[in-house]
């Protein structure tokens, strides 16, 4: 069963050219994806910056409008429903933020930004089960209820999280998707909020959509990853597997870039040739084709690659899944064809 079912869902962002701001192109930001994500279940999303992530998640919550595709929730299409069927529903979906600096408003104390929520929905009869369940919701992320009173600028970069993350809890979400939550913190606090957003999915039951460029960070947190590249999924498997073998060579690229923490077992650096080509004009066949150190023309030119299982649960776009990298030299090593 799933609690989050995404078909087809392309997101398209018109560029206006001339004097009369005519649409001549389309910026292709999110080009055909498609996931579902079950009940309690955390899905890692991984990528270099300008893929796609962040424009997929805020489509998910429908900050962005989607240009095509379906979005399910619990077996509705939220896509369809009006400005308040989807106030109603989002109750069952949040959003916490990459900035938890820009997040939150600056004019408001903790307790009237966690309490926005609550007020909204109606979730509270009085003003002491209000403010009640407002400590509750700083006790549970970590924050002294003595802060409600103060205002985001009195607090670190984890805290602001952690009160982004009061705010999503709010409502009793079933989904929150989390946009690079901790990629504007220290390393320490990482570690902090990860664990926080672990404790709480054990304890609420909560699914997560992870979005981060780091795979270690997403590896320790998620049961299954996508790897998305230039608007489209080009690898999907569980985490463990996905970092222990992966298939395509763009992610065998971004595994490359992570940091052993032991010397002895430091990777060798793939590093790729060229810059990510304009989603406005993405490349013809694989749109990884330009930079990939296994590319054969015409096939990889010509030929879209699908998105097709090459072991059990385990699915990659290209030709050529399997192939590993000299990490040395970047070229093919044949042993493994």
């Amino acid at each position: 069963m799933s609690l989050l079912e995404v078909k087809n869902l392309k997101v398209h962002f018109p560029v206006k050219h001339g004097m009369f701001s005519r649409v001549r192109e389309f910026v292709k930001a999110v080009d055909d994806v498609s996931f579902r994500i079950a009940p309690g279940e955390t899905l890692g999303l991984v990528g270099e910056s300008g893929c796609g992530k962040t424009t997929l998640g805020r489509a998910i919550v429908r900050l962005v409008e989607p240009t095509a595709g379906e979005i399910s929730l619990d077996g509705e299409n939220i896509l369809k429903m009006s400005g308040a069927e989807l106030r109603a529903r989002r109750r069952k979906f949040q959003m916490i933020f990459q900035d938890p600096y820009g997040s939150l408003n600056p004019r408001m104390t903790v307790e009237q930004i966690v309490g926005e929520a609550l007020d909204i929905h109606k979730l509270t009869d009085s003003s002491s089960a209000r403010q009640k369940r407002i400590f509750e919701l700083l006790k549970d992320v970590g924050l002294d209820p003595v802060y409600a009173q103060r205002y985001p600028h009195e607090f670190s970069g984890g805290q602001r999280q952690r009160i982004g993350i009061a705010r999503a809890l709010a409502v009793e979400p079933e989904l929150i998707i989390c946009d690079e939550p901790v990629s504007a913190l220290d390393v320490s606090v990482q570690a902090q909020i990860i664990n926080l957003l672990r404790d709480l999915q054990q304890q609420r039951g909560i699914a997560y959509l992870f979005i981060a460029h780091d795979l270690a960070v997403v590896e320790h947190i998620s049961h299954r990853v996508l790897v998305m590249y230039l608007g489209k999924i080009v690898e999907a498997a569980e985490a463990k597997t996905i970092i222990r073998d992966p298939q395509h060579p763009y992610t065998q690229a971004l595994i490359s870039a992570v940091p052993e923490v032991d010397p002895e077992t430091k990777r060798k650096r793939i590093v790729l040739p060229g810059d990510v080509p304009s989603p406005i004009h993405p490349p013809s066949g694989c749109p990884f084709h330009p930079r990939c150190p296994i590319a054969q023309l015409p096939k990889c030119k010509d030929e879209v690659p699908e998105l097709r299982e090459v072991s059990k649960n385990h699915f990659a776009s290209c030709h050529f899944a399997g192939t590993k990298i000299d990490s040395q030299s970047n070229r093919v090593d044949n042993r493994s064809v």
